[in-house]
């Protein structure tokens, strides 16, 4: 009995298959059209300049369902999906009437279902249209919506729903998101075990989930390695060591990067299944990586923006808008890329570019670091000390605030926003000021993108270069006038070429730039080689303080980091242009040897200096360094005039280094008497007798 119900069972199938089939396949298609428009609903992806995946979206139902083609998977993947699910797949028109007749004589002589009878068509219409029941009924719809699906695509486009749609566990949809959650790569170049266990997973995806039941996977990829057609497929002996191939056991999270450029892209163009950006991929893991093990070290609320771009076609190539975009306690959403804050010193090589340009000094022209005031204005240094003279190019490596602002009272603070707007960059005055030299300092508003705007002309020979937003921006040259002359731009670069890395941080070639704003609020850092420009800030998006903070200390050893794992091989700085050279001290023309303003804001050539004074210790000062206990505390010693550098001597014997500073420390062999004597660069002195008590 149970043999005559099998019978009739798959008698009354073909009959009623057979009469679907009377009813007319045209009327069937016109009263019931397969859901091919629904299907075609996949994940939106960012990707990079080159088309690899940076980020993608889950579909509205939560499904990571990439968009797959043909084109897009190792064809020795394809031989071995057709091999194991359907081998006359190029031969048939939806359905495989052999397979049919094979299974349902197997059903019926041994009382169980021995093998399938789906194609690779039937098993797509299921996959679109998916139904909870197994019924007859549900069946029999499979097989004629996938002769409907035949008449309408091609066999490579209905292999291209197959691998989109096909299922792998959890919420992953299609080869492309498994090949990238379980080997961490795309499936253009698959190995023989990597592409078994993709034809194995989408029959019992929730059961076969290799970071779930790793035994079932291993097996399931070792039937589909057995199986003779498949072996033909792969050739002699390759399946056999594929079995030896260790299964993956976890699953990998899918490219999230550039979270703020994507989310720019998608809110630019949110019905696109594509947004193309600008980034690279190397470099954009490069910065990220760098920025969020940054932001490990400095601490909570802190956060890190950085802008790499192109010089020479203003393109950004990676960009991280925050340390972490999920991180609630860094306000990690904020792209700090484009909030405008006090840039502290980094504009200062634009100062020195207009007095290069004007003729005003050069690399080796003296210039005094002393407190001034200018109307009012009393511009100290970071560390509260000064120079006295210094060459040019010294005062602009040390970041020295007194020169810089010496030299944008002669250029003029107006001339040099000017000089700005030609690189399209306009930086925000408080309401209702006017240019001042508070702009020399900091005291003004830019962007981390204004900022590597300006550099690209620093970069580019002095033409200032458009930089676009990563997605649908215009990168390009500015058309009009140089931001500053080829000469003025070679000067800044050499300077800032020569300046010391940060500790630990390897001599790259680069030039660049530190930056502190105000009350330890903002820390910049920005460096440029001859093609790229990388600009870097830290701080907290609220604008809160932090004590520590700084330019040198806190951006420029991630700068440094930065442009080591961007991958980005350095080009070298630009040769000097024609008329570049770096005058030596004693040929410069008398105009150039010193730089200073007379009391009615002139040019002079020199200006008296007064010689070295020690100012403490003063002399015959009795100084408790502890003594008594056994232990000397060192002594700090201070000056003034003179020119730097400075060599002291206690007792007759040279401290060990000569020092740009006004400052210095000195520890005691003992208690008694001490002579102390300074020695300025004319060789000027000044002693004083103290007792060491």
């Amino acid at each position: 009995m149970r043999l005559w119900h099998r019978l009739t069972i798959a008698s009354a199938a073909g009959v009623i298959f057979a009469g679907v089939l009377a009813l007319g396949l045209d009327a069937l298609d016109k009263a019931y059209p397969p859901p091919l428009d629904a299907a075609r609903q996949v994940s939106a992806e960012v990707l990079d300049a080159d088309g690899q995946l940076l980020r993608a979206f889950a579909t509205p139902e939560g499904r990571w369902r990439l968009k797959t083609d043909v084109s897009d998977v190792d064809p020795q993947f394809l031989r071995m999906l057709v091999a194991y699910e359907d081998r006359r797949f190029y031969d048939h028109h939806g359905i495989d009437a052999l397979a049919i007749g094979r299974a349902a004589l197997q059903l019926v002589t041994s009382g169980r279902i021995v093998s399938g009878a789906s194609t690779l068509s039937m098993q797509v219409a299921r996959l679109i249209e998916p139904r909870s029941g197994r019924s007859l009924s549900a069946k029999l719809l499979q097989v004629a919506r996938a002769i409907q699906i035949e008449r309408r695509l091609s066999k490579e486009q209905i292999l291209d729903l197959y691998l989109t749609h096909a299922p792998y566990g959890g919420n992953l949809e299609g080869v492309r998101a498994a090949s990238l959650a379980y080997f961490g790569k795309e499936p253009k170049r698959l190995t023989v075990a990597q592409a078994a266990l993709l034809v194995a997973l989408p029959q019992l995806p929730e059961k076969r989930r290799p970071d779930r039941n790793l035994a079932a996977a291993e097996a399931a990829r070792k039937r589909v390695l057995e199986r003779v057609a498949v072996a033909d497929a792969v050739g002699d002996g390759e399946a056999g060591r594929a079995e030896a191939t260790l299964v993956p056991a976890r699953r990998i999270k899918l490219p999230a990067l550039a979270a703020h450029v994507a989310e720019a892209a998608l809110r630019k163009a949110p019905k696109e299944r594509e947004h193309k950006t600008t980034l690279k991929k190397q470099v954009q893991e490069g910065l990220e990586l760098t920025a969020r093990n940054a932001a490990m070290r400095l601490g909570p609320k802190l956060s890190i923006a950085m802008v790499m771009a192109d010089a020479r076609s203003g393109e950004i190539v990676g960009e991280v808008g925050s340390a972490d975009y999920f991180d609630a306690s860094r306000s990690g959403w904020i792209d700090m890329t484009r909030i405008s804050r006090s840039p502290g010193s980094t504009l200062k090589p634009f100062i020195y570019g207009l007095a290069f340009e004007q003729g005003l000094v050069s690399q080796e022209t003296i210039i005094e670091d002393r407190p001034s005031d200018f109307f009012g204005y009393r511009p100290r240094n970071f560390d509260m000390s000064y120079q006295g003279d210094v060459t040019i190019r010294e005062a602009l490596q040390l970041s020295l605030n007194v020169p810089a602002v010496k030299l944008l009272d002669a250029v003029n603070p107006t001339r040099l926003m000017v000089r700005f707007r030609r690189a399209e960059v306009h930086p925000s005055l408080p309401p209702n000021e006017t240019p001042g030299l508070a702009i020399g300092l900091g005291g003004v508003g830019v962007t981390l993108k204004d900022l590597v705007q300006l550099y690209t002309a620093l970069a580019n020979k002095g033409q200032p270069v458009r930089i676009g937003d990563g997605v649908t921006g215009m990168p390009g040259k500015i058309d009009g006038e140089p931001l500053l002359e080829p000469v003025a731009v070679w000067n800044i670069a050499d300077i800032l070429s020569g300046v010391i890395p940060p500790a630990g941080a390897p001599q790259r070639g680069i030039a660049y730039k530190t930056g502190t704003s105000y009350g330890y609020r903002d820390a910049w850092s920005v460096g440029y080689d001859g093609r790229y420009v990388l600009g870097v800030w830290v701080g907290r998006p609220d604008n809160g303080a932090v004590p520590g903070l700084t330019g040198y200390g806190t951006a420029a050893p991630i700068l440094f980091e930065a442009f080591t794992k961007s991958g980005i091989a350095t080009t070298p700085l630009p040769r000097p242009p024609s008329g570049a050279v770096r005058i030596a001290k004693a040929d410069l023309p008398v105009s150039q040897r010193r730089f200073a303003l007379n009391a009615s804001g002139l040019l002079v050539n020199s200006i008296r200096e007064s010689a070295p004074q020690i100012v403490y210790p003063p002399e015959g000062a009795h100084v408790d360094l502890g003594a008594r206990n056994g232990q000397l505390s060192p002594l700090m010693l201070k000056l003034q005039g003179g020119r730097a550098p400075f060599r002291w001597l206690a007792n007759g014997k040279p401290l060990p280094d000569l020092s740009r500073r006004r400052t210095n420390q000195w520890l005691p062999d003992g208690a008694g008497y001490s002579k102390l004597t300074v020695i300025d660069a004319m060789g000027r002195a000044a002693s004083v007798g103290i007792f060491v008590d």
